[in-house]
């Protein structure tokens, strides 16, 4: 840990030192992203627009306009219950800050973005790790798991799904008896939905924010949209105290977002269905190429297709994932081991949302013969 008490972001540093300089990403937790001049040809107008933008400070808690587009992805929510950021990854930052104290008890659904428990680390709380009832795949986490660590003093229960790294998407019954049992608890149920919309095999989850007035959901365009690079993301909450603390940290952070940045994410929110149906089809071409990939592996690796997202935890069989992955690297070729979530050494993580998926699969070959 440093001076500052922040833990070096394993994942974070592990893209940072490699993802620029490979020639095919096999680990990415985003979807193809798209040019600016193709955002803005799905509205007629939409260039002009954004030549008029004017560059001044924006409204610290997001432009009206975006947060009305926000509210419309939910079924409970308004406009002045969401709160934009710079990012998902500032939003998380902000409401632990915000809302956790020392000796606050916190449970974490694990393996998880590092930041959903090394923040809550930092600010003293007790944090606790929900684990999959097995090594998987396939995965699976349980609830009498997760009741037999709500200890007394839990504050946050901090949940994501559809799941990174595994792909998992917990059943709808499982996900309300969650909320019930932060409700029951008194604490905040904060769920990590950033990979929402990309559903295959299992019907869409209800947002958290939507399940109980307590609850935070956590959304942005980087993930499913594939447009990391606008880094706008969002919460959203029927809690007015918790919002109000939230933002109140953000004043020391961003104060506001980018003006352009909002406009192109009004815009891609508004034109989303034609964004995701995108999306949505590169990926099932994507699922059928990964799956018959790794079931011609299957003596080496343990595969299950994932229920949702553009990313799989595929455990690695006779090697380390470290190994594999470093092997890897040196043919250009770019994965993420277990290591980088803190998570042993026996996973990989896929990422299956890029267009070249065919070539990195088969440069994997290379590296696996």
């Amino acid at each position: 840990m440093s001076a500052t008490g922040l833990e070096p972001f394993l994942l974070e540093r592990y893209f940072a030192a490699h993802e620029f300089d490979v020639q095919y990403l096999l680990g990415s937790s985003d979807c193809e992203s798209m040019t600016t001049r193709e955002l803005l040809a799905l509205r007629p107008g939409a260039t002009e627009d954004l030549l008029d933008q004017r560059l001044g400070y924006t409204e610290p808690r997001g432009a009206p306009a975006l947060r009305s587009e926000i509210a419309g992805l939910y079924e409970t929510i308004a406009a002045d219950d969401v709160l934009v950021h710079g990012g998902a990854q500032e939003a998380i930052y902000a409401f632990m800050r915000a809302v956790l104290r020392p000796g606050d008890r916190v449970v974490v659904q694990f393996p998880a973005y590092q930041s959903l428990e090394s923040v809550a680390r930092i600010q003293g709380c007790s944090v606790a790790r929900w684990r999959p009832a097995s090594a998987g795949p396939p995965w699976h986490w349980r609830l009498d798991d997760l009741e037999r660590l709500a200890a007394p003093g839990l504050r946050a229960v901090i949940v994501n799904g559809p799941h990174n790294p595994t792909g998992y998407l917990m059943p709808e019954a499982t996900f309300r008896d969650v909320a019930h049992l932060a409700d029951a608890h008194g604490a905040v149920l904060f769920s990590d939905e950033v990979y929402r919309w990309l559903e295959f095999d299992v019907p869409r989850l209800p947002a958290a924010c939507d399940l109980s007035p307590r609850a935070v959901s956590l959304a942005s365009v980087s993930k499913s949209l594939g447009l990391p690079g606008l880094r706008l993301g969002w919460i959203a909450t029927r809690d007015a105290d918790l919002l109000a603390s939230v933002w109140r940290y953000k004043d020391y952070l961003t104060i506001c977002n980018s003006a352009p940045s909002e406009f192109l994410v009004t815009l891609a929110l508004a034109q989303r269905e034609k964004i995701l149906a995108s999306t949505r089809a590169l990926l099932e071409r994507n699922r059928a190429l990964v799956d018959g990939f790794f079931r011609a592996h299957a003596a080496r690796f343990g595969w299950s297709l994932p229920a949702a997202g553009p990313i799989a935890y595929v455990r690695v069989e006779h090697d380390r994932a470290q190994d594999l992955c470093a092997r890897a690297l040196e043919r250009g070729l770019m994965m993420v081991p277990s290591t980088q979530f803190d998570d042993g050494d026996a996973h990989v993580r896929i990422g299956f949302g890029r267009r070249n998926l065919a070539q990195a699969l088969a440069r994997f070959d290379e590296v696996l013969a």
